[in-house]
Parts: C-alpha cells; sequence; structure tokens
C-alpha cells in the first residue's frame, strides 16, 4: 500500500485546471470590457479556493471603481490577513482606509508595505497624505520626498510638498517647487500658483 504524497491544502490536478480556465476566463471577459460576467467568475473562482488572492483583489477593486469602499475594504482586508507578504493587498487595505478616513489603521497599513517593498513609490505618497491629515508635517515632507525621489516625473508628490512648504511658512521653497514643477507638468504648477498666490519668478 502506498503513501500519498499530495498535500491536501493543495487543490487536487482537476480542480488545479478548472482554476486555471476560470481564471483565463475571467482575464478574456474583462480584455471585452465585460466586468460583470468576469466578477461573477471570480466569485466561482472563490467557491473552488476560497484564499485565491487574485480573485479576492479583483473583487475589492471592482467594488472600489463602484465607489463601495466599505465592500472593497471588507475584500482587501480578508486578502491582506490571509496573505500578509502580498505587498499589493496591504497597499490596497491601507489606501481604502485613508479614502475612509481611518488615519491609524491606514498608516500602519502603508508602513507594513514599505516594510515589504520600500522602494513603493505609491505607498510613500499614501503615508505622507496620512501624515499631512494628522498634522505632521515634518514627517509628511520626509515621506514624500522619498515619493518624489522614487517618481520624479509624477506632479503629485510635487504638489503636496509645494503645499506644505507653504502651510510652514516657507514660500521661497514652494516657489521652487512651482519653478520645478513647470518644467514637465505645467498644469499642476499653474494650479498651485492659483492656490498659494505665489509665482515661480517672485
Amino acid at each position: 500500500m502506498s503513501v500519498s504524497t499530495m498535500n491536501p491544502m493543495q487543490p487536487a490536478p482537476a480542480q488545479t485546471w478548472a482554476l486555471r480556465w476560470l481564471h483565463l476566463q475571467a482575464k478574456a471577459l474583462l480584455v471585452f470590457g465585460r466586468r460583470a460576467q468576469a466578477m461573477q467568475v471570480f466569485r466561482q473562482i472563490l467557491q473552488l479556493r476560497p484564499d485565491d488572492l487574485h480573485a479576492r483583489m479583483s473583487l475589492g477593486y471592482e467594488a472600489l471603481r463602484a465607489g463601495d469602499r466599505a465592500s472593497a475594504r471588507e475584500w482587501f482586508t480578508v486578502a491582506a490577513q490571509a496573505n500578509p507578504a502580498s505587498v499589493n493587498a496591504v497597499f490596497a487595505l491601507a489606501f481604502v482606509d485613508e479614502e475612509l478616513g481611518h488615519l491609524e489603521a491606514a498608516e500602519a497599513g502603508f508602513r507594513a508595505a514599505l516594510a515589504l517593498d520600500e522602494k513603493m513609490d505609491r505607498a510613500w505618497y499614501g503615508l505622507g497624505l496620512v501624515l499631512i491629515r494628522q498634522g505632521r508635517l515634518d514627517e509628511a515632507l520626509k515621506a514624500l520626498k522619498r515619493n518624489t525621489k522614487l517618481q520624479p516625473m509624477s506632479p503629485y508628490g510635487w504638489y503636496q510638498i509645494g503645499r506644505i512648504h507653504m502651510e510652514q511658512g516657507q514660500p521661497d521653497e514652494t516657489r521652487n517647487v512651482i519653478r520645478h514643477l513647470r518644467g514637465f507638468e505645467p498644469k499642476v504648477a499653474a494650479q498651485l500658483e492659483r492656490e498659494t498666490g505665489l509665482k515661480a519668478g517672485e
């Protein structure tokens, strides 16, 4: 009598093929813009494999896309708890927490994402926003500078840095940011000028 070496926690071969086929179906449906049907397929996947990370994340992103942040948070919470090493799951939960105003949870989530990947520029930006909302401007400035170092051509971090400098009574620093933004994102530079009343040339 032989002893089976199959891990009972792993799906059987037939189930594995069924899951692969369902994932391919969902991907094809998304490519052709049939999102509602794709979400039904992801739910089928979860019936076969409740811990499927891709299915949970996809359903969470769809809820977020529909403006249902509470449902998105539920999907991302389960995904992050079941897959604590998934930087995307951890980040997504932090992102929704920030959107919902759960600032302490969002800060912890962004820091957890950065512990997994310190080069995740989106997490540095999200952390910067949370710190701004908490009034911790010096810390926010450091986080946003990390964001702009990793993503120098994205205007969003620079815009927030300019606003922080203005809030801290440093208009010359804000002018420097406006001047910098004019070089690659003049619309954002103009917005910062309008909001602060400053001109880079002054």
